[in-house]
């Protein structure tokens, strides 16, 4: 195998994290490789020099000459905004688009989505992109399909991510898929992250996610519930904690949470379940238990309904031990 050569861009007030995350993932995975099979990370902008982060840290960068007569492998655009409405830099969406055809892969961070779609890769493709930004994303490029639930995506050879720490989820994906599941365990286990964070969910944890709702006494309510997954979760359980009829709650909070207390209560169990499979080796009937399933059935049943894999699958996959069930 020879050395890839990535190239992440940079721009100012881009966000720090977008870049370093990616970055440090990358690095962590040179150490664990043969030299034959490390990376050669560029950080690169339209003019070279300083780059200035908006938390107001400078980067020193190459420029996109430099990189001339160099082939490049992987092409990581990070994202980040100094105001309401992101303007891909023309100099560096006109790069990108330049580089796309003989890049085998392109990447992006965040907002880096918006970079992407104004050098016309986005066309027809889903993609990710930060919360925050999906429906402008979504309302300034109709041909993209935005899927804001979605930590990272692969489209063909156009990957994207949602908001800052997700650049680092969709590295370890990229390490994997060149270097290994191993290694893109041990680059995890290095950086103290989940190799795979549970599926189906964007930058926030389920119960984090729940408890951005307008009403605060649904974030109490979810810190129980996530603290109680083996209770009684059941409506009228849930709504009596909540101080509500079961119908006034089921209605108050689906308005203000944006889905039903099952389909919450659901979300967490499965995140749950999803934890202990990635960083235990507990029977799947132990897995079931702490998470509140009934039994080790429903457990596998909430598997192929939410994630389209069973629980052994999933730990065979995503475990940071590597045991296969």
């Amino acid at each position: 195998m020879t050395t890839r050569t990535i190239a992440v861009t940079a721009y100012d007030h881009m966000n720090l994290l977008d870049l370093t995350g990616p970055l440090q993932a990358l690095a962590t995975a040179n150490r664990l490789v043969a030299p034959e099979s490390r990376y050669a990370v560029h950080v690169v902008s339209a003019d070279g020099g300083p780059i200035t982060t908006g938390c107001g840290l400078q980067v020193v960068t190459a420029s996109f000459e430099s990189l001339e007569g160099r082939r490049v492998d992987t092409l990581i655009v990070p994202g980040g905004c100094a105001g309401s409405r992101f303007e891909a830099p023309a100099a560096l969406a006109q790069w990108v688009a330049r580089m796309a055809p003989d890049v085998r892969r392109v990447c992006s961070v965040c907002t880096g989505a918006f970079v992407l779609a104004e050098a016309g890769l986005l066309a027809g493709r889903r993609a990710a992109t930060h919360w925050h930004w999906a429906e402008q994303l979504e309302e300034r490029f109709p041909s993209v399909h935005v899927d804001a639930d979605r930590i990272f995506l692969k489209d063909g050879a156009i990957w994207t991510s949602a908001g800052v720490s997700a650049g680092i989820d969709m590295t370890l994906a990229l390490i994997e898929e060149d270097l290994g599941h191993r290694v893109a365990i041990d680059t995890a286990r290095e950086l103290v992250v989940f190799v795979k964070r549970a599926g189906g969910q964007s930058q926030f944890s389920v119960p984090l996610k729940a408890q951005a709702s307008r009403d605060a006494r649904f974030a109490d309510l979810h810190a129980w519930m996530a603290a109680n997954l083996r209770g009684d979760l059941r409506i009228e359980a849930l709504a009596d904690r909540a101080g509500m009829s079961a119908r006034t709650f089921a209605r108050t909070y689906t308005a203000n949470v944006g889905r039903t207390p099952a389909k919450t209560v659901e979300a967490m169990r499965l995140e749950s379940a999803s934890r202990s499979l990635e960083e235990t080796d507990l029977p799947l009937k132990a897995v079931a238990t702490a998470a509140g399933y009934a039994d080790e059935q429903a457990l596998r049943r909430a598997f192929q309904r939410q994630l389209g894999v069973g629980p052994n699958d999933y730990r065979a996959r995503f475990s940071r031990h590597a045991v296969a069930s």
